[in-house]
């Protein structure tokens, strides 16, 4: 029996299928072993020895191949073909030698780029040994990942508390998205007119132009500044007379673009579906792993992680055939296209991301496919094909009006571009190019010919900032400094967005006021590990290591002897050197520049101190200078500064005086905005204002709504027990013991009616509130290793995978009824882990017959029932011996 591993328990059964009866293929679910989180992981004082550990998740997989290869004749490692691909079969033969499991066994390697029968069988035929300078590659880049995420994380703990991590490619993305807000900040808007007029040929035909030149000085779209020069040049054009001056028609050809890339194919998905680089990912995962198409699971797409653009030869022959068959002889240009790669190492240089097979029109399988995968299919499959297509041929036009009045000259430019052959554009099209594709022909026109004036206009325009970087353009700039890898874009996101670093909205990436702190804070004092430069230098030196190029202990060597001395530096740096530092690099952030011109640092409630940041538990925020003596504190970047600001300058506001307490009630602002309190100090109570109230408006009644919270508003007439509605961490709510129920508005807290709190439960309960037993929105089946229902249920704070006692949050970029069986049992592994918890017990098969003997044999069962006594002290036994191991 030969033993093949692969990643994936999907790729594992289509490829049993493939191989047969001789084989048995089993899943790693990903990575094997990890490096822990904790010192002396990565040892540089000893040549940068690295301790691994088995992941918690990984050891019932390893007893299953452990098992598996005492009984195999044969080790196949069939994993992706890629760095980490090769890391994950190095990781597994490794624990396979460390149990001396494996003696003589011929140990082979096999890479596949398709999930295929053919590509399965070929890749069978073409064993390799392991690739040791792409495991060296990956055994640097962990390293150095573990060692600057290990060594710079505490520092910004202890130097800037509230901060969470900081990464090697992590920084340096965020700093990318901080600078563009930077830039938009300071951004000026600029003046500007243009002078556009309509006009008819000597056929009365309409057509546009625009003012390119007045008195023989040429006008760039900036260059009219005022309205009062626009209003000179518009009086002279209102009245001057116009003739066609030189006519020009040039013929340009637009070639198609190469397949897809991993980055390419990100961008896309994003600009044309929408898609987040993580969904681009999720729904790519799942095509290249394989769809059942009705006669059996097929992978549809070639391997997703890839910096090559090329196609192999037998997908360009079956791209050709397509277009000459679908789209005519007129659409296939003689002689087939090849694209060069401009990956930097050409062992990750991959073929592009295509269809496994060209002649799979989208149409033809749009049944077998959920949404997304259709969507992205098509994409894929339609930029593959219009790669082999004939060249675009389009004719743009172009024409001068000249205008005279006395003795003052102008031209006026009219342009037009017409499709005359669409070539690949009939299946492919860039949206930013739309305009080249759209039939603009320009009409008519004669040098010499009169033309009519039928209208001037003079528009005014002010120029606009950068725009925040989406998703698609943020991994484009990576990719164009050459930070990260493909495999590694969407995670680096996802940490950005988990950190809270970042927010994405819309599908802009907004900086938070936390983000910008620690890139100030990295840029002040580790200015060199967030330098665009050297980050890209690193990945070449590693990519030169998978190459063979370079010894990766080496690069190790060069890199800590610098980094170490940064993180000593910073032992004796006081925290606040930290925040002088950061107050003047956030300046514009923290202390904007107010209307009357006064000193924006000073602070509005004492006069006198000036406002600087703090660092507390939760992060930084500003304070005064004064503290204790002045209390005034504010957000970073808060919104509604001006409000705040304006409150605290008038202090605490006495609202009324409690008839039952005989207190005062204040409206006052703290650290996090405004809020009411009833009672001095610590012992008075307060509560926080709704951010749908304006807080000026609040008054002495609206205060005392707050104060009362929580509000009982009757009996539940089903047990009895009180219903309250109240303020939640995520809004308004209505419960009764552990059960919630939302409302639709802050208002509806003080108004809302036992009938409508019941009903609000109740749809809580169909959600799967908290304390509910949430209905399912998806069933997953059994769980493949322990057994046991999996179920996607929706939960007050969203959907989630269920198996047990174990929740999983559903991540945003997933439809939560698009969960797959592989995604939620890497997602429960993952908490499994975070929560610290040991596996479930596999479920053995015997255990599910037992109860079955039993149930044959009653009376035989009831006798023994008794015995089972005396196993009821075994639990305290085990308490013994775990007092002794403590």
């Amino acid at each position: 029996m030969k033993l093949v591993i692969v990643e994936s328990p999907a790729k594992a059964k289509t490829i049993n299928k493939y191989l047969g009866s001789d084989y048995k293929v089993l899943a790693s679910y990903g990575h094997v072993r990890d490096l822990p989180a904790k010192d002396g992981s990565v040892l540089p004082d000893d040549d940068f020895s690295m301790s691994w550990t088995v992941d918690a998740r990984a050891k019932p997989r390893l007893t299953d191949i452990t098992k598996a290869a005492r009984a195999a004749d044969r080790l196949i490692l069939a994993t992706d073909p890629d760095r980490e691909g090769e890391a994950i079969s190095w990781h597994v033969l490794q624990v396979l030698r460390d149990k001396k499991i494996l003696k003589d066994m011929p140990v082979e390697r096999v890479v596949f780029n398709a999930i295929t029968k053919k590509s399965i069988l070929e890749a069978m035929e073409q064993p390799r040994e392991i690739d040791e300078p792409l495991v060296n590659a990956y055994l640097a880049r962990r390293a150095l990942d573990y060692l600057v995420g290990f060594n710079l994380s505490p520092v910004l703990w202890r130097k800037l508390p509230g901060a969470r991590s900081a990464g090697r490619v992590q920084s340096v993305s965020l700093r990318l998205v901080c600078e563009r807000e930077n830039e938009i900040e300071v951004f000026k808007p600029q003046e500007y007119w243009t002078i556009t007029g309509e006009f008819k040929n000597p056929a009365g035909s309409d057509f546009d132009a625009r003012l390119t030149e007045f008195d023989g000085v040429k006008k760039t779209r900036l260059d009219v500044k005022t309205e009062d020069e626009a209003s000179a040049i518009k009086r002279m054009l209102m009245t001057a007379d116009f003739k066609v001056g030189k006519v020009e028609a040039k013929p340009t050809t637009r070639n198609p673009y190469a397949p897809f890339t991993t980055s390419t194919l990100q961008q896309e998905a994003s600009s044309k579906l929408g898609f987040g680089a993580s969904r681009t990912m999720q729904v790519a995962q799942k095509l290249y792993e394989g769809v059942d198409l009705g006669s059996g699971t097929e992978g549809l797409i070639t391997y997703m992680r890839t910096d090559g653009v090329q196609m192999a030869p037998e997908a360009i022959d079956e791209a050709r055939k397509v277009i000459g068959a679908d789209f005519g002889k007129m659409y296939l240009p003689e002689k087939a296209r090849f694209y060069s790669s401009k990956a930097k190492n050409a062992q990750e240089a991959h073929e592009a991301v295509r269809p496994t097979s060209l002649s799979r029109n989208p149409k033809d399988i749009a049944s077998h496919l959920d949404d997304d995968q259709r969507k992205l299919y098509d994409l894929i499959w339609k930029r593959s094909i219009a790669s082999q297509m004939a060249s675009a041929k389009i004719e743009r036009t172009a024409a001068d009006l000249v205008a005279t009045k006395d003795g003052q000259t102008a031209t006026m430019r009219a342009n037009g571009s017409v499709v005359k052959f669409d070539g690949f554009l009939s299946v492919y099209s860039d949206s930013k190019k739309k305009a080249d594709e759209e039939d603009k022909r320009l009409v008519p026109l004669n040098e010499g010919e009169v033309i009519s004036r039928e209208a001037i206009t003079a528009d005014q325009h002010f120029t606009e900032p950068p725009s925040r970087y989406s998703e698609a353009s943020l991994i484009k700039k990576m990719e164009e400094l050459g930070i990260g890898r493909p495999s590694t874009y969407a995670s680096t996101l996802k940490t950005l967005e988990d950190r809270e670093y970042i927010t994405i909205e819309q599908r802009r990436l907004t900086p938070q006021a936390k983000g910008r702190v620690v890139t100030s804070f990295l840029e002040s004092f580790f200015n060199r590990y967030v330098e665009y430069d050297f980050t890209a230098s690193l990945e070449e030196k590693l990519d030169k290591i998978s190459a063979g190029e370079m010894e990766w202990k080496d690069v190790l060597r060069d890199f800590w002897k610098d980094f170490s001395a940064a993180i000593g530096d910073t032992k004796e740096l006081r925290i606040t050197e930290v925040l002088d530092k950061l107050n003047e690099e956030l300046g514009p952030l923290a202390f904007p520049e107010k209307e009357d011109g006064s000193d924006p640092r000073l602070c509005p409630t004492c006069n006198e101190g000036q406002l600087s940041l703090k660092v507390g538990k939760f992060g930084a925020f500003i304070g005064c200078s004064n503290y204790p003596e002045c209390k005034f504190t504010r957000q970073l970047g808060a919104e509604g500064l001006e409000q705040s600001e304006q409150m605290a300058n008038d202090g605490p506001k006495v609202l009324g005086v409690d008839p039952n307490t005989s207190e005062e009630v204040k409206l006052m602002v703290g650290r996090f905005g405004p809020y009411v309190q009833r009672g001095e100090g610590k012992e008075g109570k307060n509560s926080g204002i709704p951010n749908s109230w304006n807080a000026a408006e609040v008054d002495f009644e609206k205060a005392m709504m707050l104060l009362d919270l929580p509000r009982t508003i009757g009996q539940h007439p089903e047990d009895g027990k009180d219903i309250i509605a109240r303020f939640a961490r995520y809004g308004p709510v209505v419960q009764h013991g552990s059960k919630y129920g939302g409302l639709e508005s802050d208002d509806e807290v003080f108004t809302v009616g036992i009938n409508r709190a019941v009903a609000a439960l109740a749809d809580g309960a169909k959600r799967g509130g908290r304390g509910t037993a949430a209905a399912a929105l998806k069933e997953l089946g059994e769980h493949p290793e322990f057994g046991g229902p999996m179920s996607v249920k929706n939960g007050r704070f969203g959907p989630y995978v269920n198996h047990g006692k174990i929740n999983a949050t559903v991540p945003k970029s997933i439809e939560p009824t698009a969960v797959t069986v592989e995604q939620a049992v890497q997602l429960l592994a993952d908490r499994v882990e975070k929560l610290g918890k040991k596996p479930p017990k596999k479920k053995a098969p015997a255990k599910k017959k037992a109860p079955a003997k039993k149930a044959a044999a009653k009376k035989p069962a009831a006798k023994k029932a008794p015995a089972k006594k005396p196993a009821a002290k075994k639990p305290a036994a085990k308490k013994t011996t775990a007092k002794k191991a403590e």
